[in-house]
């Protein structure tokens, strides 16, 4: 090996030493911050087959009122929506959303219709978007 190349190999060994003890001193990684609750808004679509009477009748037999949403699960909205049902929005920690599928599935399957949409809150970035075009 020739000087010249013996001072290259030694200089870029010493370059990866370097560099190790470096990211050895460094402190390790944050972990990961907790996952956030998240916005569900969920659709109870009426069945258009059944009466009100008899949706509610379902309702009382697989204990929906009671069993939706699942205790410490945050509503908040509930509102009705004439010619589709009801629009349900959650606050739901992601660990839980299996559970609150579940209490749908077993509780307002027959009188409704589902459907699950993530969403997240809008207003107040909206509002900033129309000042900024308005000023």
């Amino acid at each position: 090996m020739t000087t010249t190349t013996r001072r290259a190999v030694t200089g870029a060994t010493l370059l990866t030493l370097v560099a190790g003890v470096a990211d050895a001193q460094q402190a390790p990684p944050a972990p990961a911050a907790a996952a956030q609750d998240f916005l569900l808004t969920v659709f109870l679509r009426h069945d258009e087959t059944k009466t009100l009477a008899e949706i509610n009748e379902h309702l009382k037999q697989t204990g929906f009122f009671r069993r939706f949403p699942p205790p410490g699960i945050e509503v908040v909205s509930w509102y009705v929506m004439m010619g589709i049902g009801q629009v349900v929005t959650l606050k739901v920690p992601p660990e839980r959303l299996r559970e609150v599928n579940r209490v749908l599935e077993e509780s307002a399957w027959g009188g409704y219709r589902t459907e699950f949409y993530p969403t997240y809150d809008y207003r107040q970035a909206a509002l900033d978007v129309r000042k900024a075009m308005q000023g």
